[in-house]
């Protein structure tokens, strides 16, 4: 196992990474401010920016050359612009936009690893165990807890929508799809295939409202349950993505034996997760796997072995895997039998 971390040779370097969340609140205030939104339209001066976003002034000078040093601005002559990832992702109403998941990040998250030190101590989590339970039933919770998991899924939509054969299959399912924007998306792009969503009933009202926003209504079905309680309808795809990692391995076999018997012959279950690799750390995932310490009962991050031996176990005849993007990796668990007829 090597490093991949740069530049801690140097007590500067070791300084920096410690103070690395104070960068880390600059975005955040950014987004939660809505600068980049602001500057959209065009290049601002310090006085325009204080104008448009109700701001005092004092602070703003630095904090707006802060951005620009972490190459989030550019400034010409006194005026400010976005560069062109966070003109393209922190956008607010552009498709590309993700700044709900930084801010559900900044609620939910940002807080919790205060507690690391008691976490790696006492095994607990910084989450309360019915803290989940408490989310589903207060609705602005919810629909701030539902943005965030939108908003890290909606890069990996066009990916998975591209990364399947969809022409053999005529039906697929979310499960703990959400609003349904994966499902959605899936439908719009491949004409013909059925579409199904299993989560909580607290999401249906959430999903409808998504569902007419997409003008899917009548093409993604939702099947309300808990999927450790109840049978998984059927379908030839089925789909489990940053599910298996809020869960300890035995949870984890139970999730994928259960998926096995929903897959219809022939068909497929495809499993997306940040995975980790013993040979190579990957900062970005291992950081995931932390987040799961620090707010779930036992669940972690995995490796692509684990799964695969799972899926064995369950009875997939099939295994294969590849990387979604630089953090993602899709695994495709293949059953067998006769191949679900074509849709024509």
């Amino acid at each position: 196992m090597v490093s991949t971390a740069p530049g801690i040779g140097s007590v500067h370097g070791i300084l920096r990474l410690g103070n690395a969340f104070c960068q880390a609140q600059a975005l955040l205030t950014a987004v939660e401010l809505d600068l980049f939104t602001v500057l959209h339209g065009g290049p601002a001066t310090e006085q325009e920016i204080i104008g448009r976003l109700g701001l005092h002034g004092r602070g703003l000078r630095d904090f707006l050359r802060l951005l620009v040093a972490l190459g989030l601005l550019e400034e010409e002559e006194g005026r400010y612009r976005a560069t062109a990832g966070p003109d393209r992702y922190l956008v607010s109403g552009l498709p590309g936009y993700v700044g709900g998941a930084l801010l559900g990040a900044k609620a939910n998250l940002y807080p919790v690893w205060d507690g690391l030190t008691e976490t790696l101590r006492s095994g607990r989590p910084r989450s309360a165990a019915d803290g989940f339970a408490a989310m589903l039933d207060d609705p602005q919770q919810l629909r701030r807890y539902v943005r965030m998991m939108e908003g890290t899924l909606r890069p990996l939509i066009p990916l998975l929508a591209e990364a399947v054969d969809w022409s053999g299959y005529r039906s697929v399912l979310d499960v703990g799809g959400c609003r349904g924007g994966l499902a959605g998306q899936l439908v719009i792009t491949h004409s013909g295939l059925a579409g199904h969503v299993f989560d909580l009933p607290q999401m249906e009202p959430l999903f409808r409202e998504h569902m007419a926003e997409l003008g899917t209504a009548g093409a993604v079905r939702f099947h309300a349950g808990d999927f450790f309680r109840d049978p998984l309808p059927s379908a030839d795809v089925l789909i489990l993505g940053h599910i298996l990692h809020n869960w300890p391995h035995r949870r984890r076999e139970e999730l994928v034996r259960k998926a096995f018997q929903a897959v219809n012959p022939g068909g497929v279950l495809l499993v997306h997760d940040r995975m980790l690799d013993d040979e190579r750390p990957d900062i970005d995932n291992l950081l995931a796997s932390l987040i799961m310490a620090l707010v779930t009962e036992e669940g972690s991050e995995y490796t692509i072995g684990e799964l695969t031996e799972l899926a064995g176990s369950a009875g997939f005849a099939s295994v294969s895997h590849r990387r979604l993007d630089d953090n993602e990796t899709l695994v495709l668990c293949r059953k067998a039998g006769g191949r679900p007829p074509s849709r024509g």
